[in-house]
């Protein structure tokens, strides 16, 4: 029987494929497609997802060829542009690429890593017991400790696991479409009498022109209605050019063309069993720009659970955080991107007025901030551990990139989570420090009652957890507890053995001493 069984092949599946292999597990997916997409359906990534690839050390590669990655210049919320440049430290990180290349750099990694990749497999049934998941497919039979469901909205692992989708459909309907037209760059629209870069509103619609990458132009049209049947074709779209703004645009030769109509909906449950959702499958949303974000966010937060698990480090309870957390997370961004688009839909006057005066809100820098940090994600803190206390601001949070100094030289934080193991960062700045005691090797009194009194005494077996001394001009606590998916599972002195326990295992002392 194997260990876990990937449904779906997107951006999400292989993460969490990349993600298991890294922490020691071996997992398989499954996609019914016999070859990758090519389709360009998402154009990047905006929010902590670009953050934690910089943790693996995947930023850079991603990066690569990108039009832009960094902190975000601006952003829209709803047609209602918030403009981050002239203020420091906004939150908000943005790549640009387009998602064929993001999963195949995904795949890159998790065949690299070990992953099994099986093209051509499509779910037709799944039955579950106490020992594992049973999978009907239409290549023969398949048996897994666990399965996860990361086939999109239409998920099939969902609806055989008898989870509910609640949720709402828009009425109107989104022909996206991408054209070759070679005098464009980055965040640019080709120049039309009466037309701007960014949505167009007509009484009858809207229509958007931009453009992400060189000789690129990227168009949208929203109108009220229903798709046909059958594939999107360029006189379907020029169609909706005219219904919309009343006459003919030079587009260009037509790369890619889609049509789409918006949901709002999240999953009752993440869980059923040993059957877990992630991404699209959980959720989807009425608004761009959160669905990437918070799907591979999910594959990192089930990822090292799932194989801690496994490999009998933890208990099996610890599944259950990963809807705990990751649901109101979910929930969040379904919020945010419903409100931005009944923002985006609202028509004529009122409308107008109501994103006009927002606009003026947006621009101090106090609501800029908080939507800034609603949009990437940093706004969310996790519940502590069953029967644990968050004593520290922060636990719960996402790890800050602060700046060490090591044995291996200076460095920072980030850098420390690249082997995606949990990380002891031990910031104490006693004389002589010692990792098995006080200064000196004594107890350490902000330790007390366990053998040694130092904070690696109380850490569970496995040698799984790095341990690493540094220095920290303004260290926010002495000792930081990290878990590989990069959130601080503990911080401070006391409580730390329950914490290591709850999030770890329990064991005897038994971890990697490292400089860096």
């Amino acid at each position: 029987m194997d260990d876990v069984m990937i449904v779906g092949a997107g951006a999400v599946g292989l993460m969490l494929a990349g993600e298991l292999a890294l922490a020691g597990s071996r997992p398989i997916v499954l996609d019914k497609r016999p070859e990758p997409s090519e389709l360009p359906k998402a154009n990047g990534l905006a929010g902590q997802i670009v953050e934690l690839l910089g943790h693996r050390g995947l930023l850079g590669v991603l990066a690569e060829g990108s039009g832009f990655a960094g902190p975000a210049p601006g952003f829209p919320f709803g047609q209602v542009p918030l403009r981050f440049a002239g203020h420091d430290d906004m939150p908000l990180r943005l790549l640009l690429i387009q998602q064929p290349r993001l999963e195949r750099l995904l795949t890159e990694r998790a065949v690299r890593l070990g992953t099994e990749i099986r093209r051509g497999h499509e779910v037709l049934g799944l039955a579950q017991d106490e020992e594992g998941v049973t999978l009907e497919l239409s290549t023969g039979r398949a048996r897994a400790r666990y399965v996860v469901g990361c086939d999109g909205g239409h998920s099939t692992v969902r609806a055989l696991a008898g989870i509910g989708f609640p949720g709402t459909t828009d009425d109107e309907v989104l022909r996206l479409g991408h054209f070759a037209c070679d005098e464009l760059g980055p965040f640019q629209a080709p120049r039309v009498e009466g037309l701007e870069a960014g949505w167009n509103r007509t009484p009858a619609g809207r229509l958007l022109l931009t453009s992400l990458r060189p000789g690129v132009l990227i168009a949208g049209v929203r109108e009220r209605g229903t798709l046909p049947g059958g594939p999107v074709t360029p006189d379907d779209f020029r169609a909706a050019v005219r219904r919309v703004i009343g006459r003919d645009l030079p587009l260009g030769e037509p790369i890619w063309l889609s049509g789409t109509v918006a949901q709002a909906r999240l999953a009752e449950r993440y869980r059923a069993g040993r059957v877990f959702l992630a991404g699209d499958a959980a959720h989807l949303f009425p608004a761009g720009g959160s669905a990437l974000n918070v799907g591979l966010t999910e594959a990192a937060n089930l990822a090292w659970k799932l194989a801690a698990v496994l490999l009998g480090r933890v208990p099996a309870g610890l599944l259950d955080t990963y809807e705990e957390e990751r649901r109101p997370v979910a929930a969040r961004s379904l919020a945010q991107t419903r409100a931005q688009a009944a923002l985006e839909r609202a028509p004529g006057e009122d409308g107008d007025a109501l994103r006009e005066l927002l606009a003026e809100l947006f621009a101090d820098e106090q609501p800029l901030r908080r939507l800034a940090a609603l949009l990437h994600g940093s706004d969310a803190r996790y519940p502590p551990a069953r029967g644990l206390e968050h004593p520290h601001p922060l636990a719960g949070r996402f790890l800050p990139d602060l700046p060490l100094s090591t044995a291996a030289g200076e460095q920072r934080a980030a850098g420390l989570l690249r082997a995606g193991r949990p990380v002891l960062l031990d910031l104490r700045d006693d004389p002589a420090p010692s990792l098995s005691g006080g200064p000196g090797g004594g107890p350490d009194p902000r330790f007390p009652g366990e053998p040694g009194g130092g904070p690696d005494s109380v850490l569970p077996g496995g040698g799984w957890i790095d341990v690493v001394r540094a220095r920290c001009a303004e260290p926010p606590a002495d000792v930081l507890l990290v878990r590989p998916d990069g959130y601080v599972a503990w911080a401070g002195t006391g409580g730390l053995a329950e914490a290591a326990r709850a999030w770890f295992g329990a064991g005897p002392a038994a971890v990697r001493a490292s400089p860096a």
